[in-house]
C-alpha cells in the first residue's frame, strides 16, 4: 500500500512522526534558530538526515558537522547525537533498524 504525506502539513514540533507505527521510522525535525535537541542516541539504528532548509550543526559522538540546506548525512545511531540550529531549520530523518539487529 502506498501512503503519501505532505511534509509542510505536519505541524508537531520539534518532531513530527511522518508514518506513525511504521518502519523505518521517519521524522520531520523543525528547529528555531538557536534551538537544540539534547544529546541522545538511537541504539541499533542507522540514520539518514536530509536538511531541507536552514543550517545546523550536527554534533555526533564528540565531532561537529556543519550542514546547510540540501546536505544529507548518514550515521550510526549508537553514538550521542545533538542537532543545533544556526537558523530556522527543517530536516527529514529516516531511522532504519541496523542490519545486525534484523
Amino acid at each position: 500500500m502506498t501512503r503519501i504525506e505532505h511534509l509542510p502539513d505536519l505541524e508537531a514540533a520539534p518532531h513530527a512522526n511522518v508514518f506513525p507505527d511504521r518502519e523505518p521510522k521517519t521524522v520531520k525535525l523543525s528547529l528555531d534558530a538557536g534551538e537544540r535537541v539534547p544529546p541522545h542516541d538511537h541504539p541499533d539504528r542507522e540514520i539518514v538526515l536530509y536538511l531541507l532548509d536552514g543550517a545546523l550543526r550536527l554534533e555526533l559522538g564528540g565531532e561537529t558537522h556543519a550542514l546547510k540546506a540540501g546536505d544529507v548525512a548518514r550515521f550510526d545511531g549508537d553514538q550521542q547525537i545533538s542537532p543545533v540550529a544556526d537558523e530556522p531549520s527543517t530536516a527529514l530523518l529516516v531511522l532504519a533498524k541496523s542490519a545486525e539487529t534484523e
